[in-house]
């Protein structure tokens, strides 16, 4: 069976498959990690339907990210070390209109280094941790719609409708580029992948009574 669950914030998405295995006694597989600060959406397979994810895991999916300009860090989100800092200019409805715009389509994108991606076998975060960067082949996305609202002078919300394999912290760091500043993001929620929506995900706590019923 395929399961819609919630993976809250500060909880990493082996966790959350940890708990559902240890919950229903059978195997369990997801469709595409969270970073830990990050909320919502995991679709996980349990049993044969692991077989499933394959397919699951290469469906659209939406997210909402609050980006705070003016500050770069390493790992392109409030997890890393600060970097860099820039003046952030005046930003007006317009120029955020332009912005959304100019993101639309297929692009190539460059993989960070703080990601769970393996090269020669490694994940790559494993390596950013030791000081290490090893040079990737970018990769084909596709943002589908982006929207982009000033929260106040110095961050932005951004809901974004994109291709599997999008890194949504890179997208961060490239919108602030073009607004002539730097940023990086500090909050990030999965709202849907492909039909499986945020508002339909059950906690592991209501996963377990429905489990159990």
């Amino acid at each position: 069976m395929i399961f819609n669950i919630y993976k809250p914030k500060d909880f990493s998405s082996f966790s959350i498959v940890k708990k559902i295995k240890y919950i229903t006694k059978e195997k369990v597989g997801h469709s595409g990690t969270l970073d830990p600060f990050a909320d919502g959406v995991l679709v996980l397979g349990v049993g044969k339907s692991t077989k499933k994810l394959s397919n699951i895991i290469q469906y659209d999916k939406t997210y909402e990210g609050v980006i705070k300009l003016g500050v770069q860090t390493d790992s392109m989100d409030l997890t890393g070390s600060v970097i860099s800092e820039k003046v952030i200019p005046k930003i007006s409805e317009n120029i955020l209109e332009e912005c959304a715009n100019s993101f639309i389509g297929e692009s190539l994108q460059r993989t960070p280094m703080f990601s769970a991606r393996k090269i020669d076998g490694v994940r790559l975060y494993k390596l950013a941790r030791k000081n290490i960067s090893v040079k990737t082949n970018p990769k084909l996305i596709t943002i589908k719609n982006l929207n982009i609202k000033l929260i106040d002078d110095n961050s932005l919300k951004v809901i974004v409708e994109c291709s599997s394999g999008t890194y949504i912290r890179v997208l961060a760091e490239d919108i602030a580029d073009y607004l002539g500043t730097t940023g990086h993001l500090t909050s990030l929620t999965r709202l849907s992948v492909g039909q499986y929506n945020l508002n339909e995900s059950l906690t592991v706590e209501n996963f377990e009574k429905k489990w159990k019923s």
